[in-house]
């Protein structure tokens, strides 16, 4: 009993002392400076796990793959800025975020394609990634989606074809919708 007594007190100081610190205003939470690495893999473990259990019941459509076309444009006006692209490297906005987002080329692969529709439709919190899902319907992020799934094999010069002004005649409106979206 006594040593449960001690253990239950250093818990409780290590609390306060936690607390403390948080409270004190000493921790560092500027953008210019990493977390430590222990802090780095705690949240970035915490995130894969949120996701892919968030994502789990999500069902991508059957025609996937044909959507690409689609998600293009929007990739490169609202994703591109942060993840650069094939032949693009991130711009001033992404290299400025911390934790500094993924490229989507190595990124991507390692995501089922209902996580990274979950991701791209609620967004990452602290990290910069905004949710499209207020903004955006689903057929749109599905787009993206498959958008971003080719981006591991595609070049420079694809890329930069396939998102040029010239190809993407606007195909839909980026106005804000104000109705709910199904999965």
């Amino acid at each position: 009993m006594k040593t449960l007594a001690i253990f239950l007190l250093l818990v409780f100081l290590t609390a306060i002392g936690a607390i403390g610190l948080l409270w004190s205003g000493r921790l560092d939470v500027s953008a210019g400076n990493s977390p430590s690495p222990l802090v780095e893999w705690a949240m970035h473990s915490v995130m894969q796990r949120s996701v892919r259990a968030h994502a789990s019941g999500i069902q991508p459509p059957t025609n996937l793959a044909g959507r690409a076309a689609d998600g293009q444009r929007d990739f490169d006006e609202m994703c591109a800025q942060c993840h650069g692209a094939p032949g693009k490297e991130p711009g001033e906005v992404g290299q400025g975020l911390n934790p500094r987002p993924p490229s989507l080329r190595d990124a991507a692969p390692r995501w089922t394609s209902s996580e990274l529709f979950w991701i791209v439709k609620n967004g990452i919190r602290m990290t910069g990634m905004p949710a499209f899902g207020p903004t955006h319907e689903d057929n749109r992020i599905w787009a993206i989606v498959s958008f971003v799934q080719q981006l591991p094999t595609m070049t420079p010069a694809q890329y930069g074809e396939r998102t040029s002004p010239s190809v993407n005649a606007p195909s839909h409106s980026h106005e804000q919708h104000d109705h709910k979206h199904a999965h």
